[in-house]
């Protein structure tokens, strides 16, 4: 699917099986409301499918995308650069944390390279879309120029439709990229109106003066380039990352099929924001894995009007808190889809 028939095929969430999942909800043998957000994520799911109970969430598929950073250059992460592709190689090797997430909720990996500045070597789980050997500094000049934004964006799509046709049933956003929260904070400012200073984390934990160095750099950039949110190529291209745009296509390309996107950390989050900024109804397919430690995940979460679902710290990426997540959602489905009505069950209500 091109962008343009994919943006068409984005439809809102079907109110009728919304109000179906609520009224089930409130059949259900337990108190109504007692399971807090999970009964709203169900309603939400039921309105995304069409129907009610909604689809079980699996099988699901995480995909990676991984790319590097121009913006490195800049001093804004104390990790070498080449240890985006070596960490690509672990995720292909299987020993990576995502790895062991993915089998402990038995979902697969496919791993993207958009972007990595070094050559890989293959891998039966990767898939070599490398669109440039990393972006240019977005504190310079445009990351990114609009064809290679959109043809990352395209990436997406595509894995999305390959996953989905393959089966899938939910997707999951990964992503790999030293010095990627940078361009992830730059586009949650760009798109939200947050200041540099509330967006901007500490990443894979940097000290004081780099944490001040990447605050500047952000704002030095968001001067240059004067992002606006109503262009969302533009904005994606002047400060985004490769793998920020293959995941805006891969949210868009799940939403397009109607299929439950699970929203990873801050890199996912500010994906999000370009994939609701084309498509707003493009927010009904995602689900808020989690609250990442970094800040500006929670002020894209807000923007967005998502409420995540786990909140335990976590600042890894790969897909890590979306893969914890995955179960949650399956429950939530599972509650419309086994527990008996009062009527069914025998019990007396209140």
């Amino acid at each position: 699917m091109t962008l343009e028939t994919t943006l068409a095929a984005i439809g809102p969430a079907d109110e009728q099986a919304m109000a179906a999942a609520r009224e089930l909800q409130g059949r259900l043998t337990k108190p109504a409301g007692s399971l807090g957000v999970l009964e709203e994520l169900s309603v939400r799911l039921a309105g995304l499918a069409g129907t009610c109970p909604p689809p079980m969430p699996e099988p699901a598929a995480i995909a990676v995308f991984a790319g590097d950073h121009g913006v490195h250059a800049q001093g804004v992460t104390p990790w070498p650069q080449e240890v985006t592709a070596q960490m690509v190689a672990n995720f292909i090797a299987g020993g990576a944390t995502i790895n062991a997430f993915a089998r402990q909720v038995d979902a697969s990996i496919m791993v993207v390279d958009v972007g990595v500045k070094i050559p890989l070597h293959g891998g039966e789980n990767l898939l070599e879309a490398n669109i440039r050997r990393g972006t240019h500094d977005l504190a310079v000049t445009t990351a990114m120029s609009e064809d290679e934004a959109l043809t990352a964006i395209q990436v997406g799509l595509s894995v999305a439709g390959a996953l989905v046709e393959g089966g899938a049933k939910c997707l999951l956003t990964g992503d790999m990229g030293i010095a990627n929260t940078t361009p992830a904070a730059a586009l949650i400012a760009a798109f939200t109106g947050a200041s540099p200073a509330d967006v901007t984390g500490r990443g894979t934990g940097v000290d004081d003066e780099t944490y001040a160095r990447k605050i500047d750099v952000i704002t030095r950039a968001l001067a240059l380039h004067e992002p606006d949110p109503a262009q969302p190529i533009t904005t994606l291209a002047a400060v985004g990352g490769l793998e920020h745009a293959a995941l805006a296509g891969f949210i868009l390309g799940a939403a397009s099929y109607r299929v439950p996107v699970i929203i990873d950390g801050v890199i996912a989050a500010s994906a999000a924001l370009v994939a609701a900024a084309l498509a707003p109804n493009s927010v009904a397919a995602m689900v808020a894995g989690h609250r990442s430690a970094e800040p500006g995940a929670s002020v894209a979460l807000a923007n967005l009007g998502l409420t995540p679902l786990l909140d335990l710290g976590l600042r890894l990426g790969e897909g890590t808190g979306a893969a914890l997540a995955l179960p949650l959602v399956a429950a939530a489905v599972r509650v419309l889809r086994e527990v008996a009505t009062f009527d069914s069950a025998g019990v007396s209500e209140k």
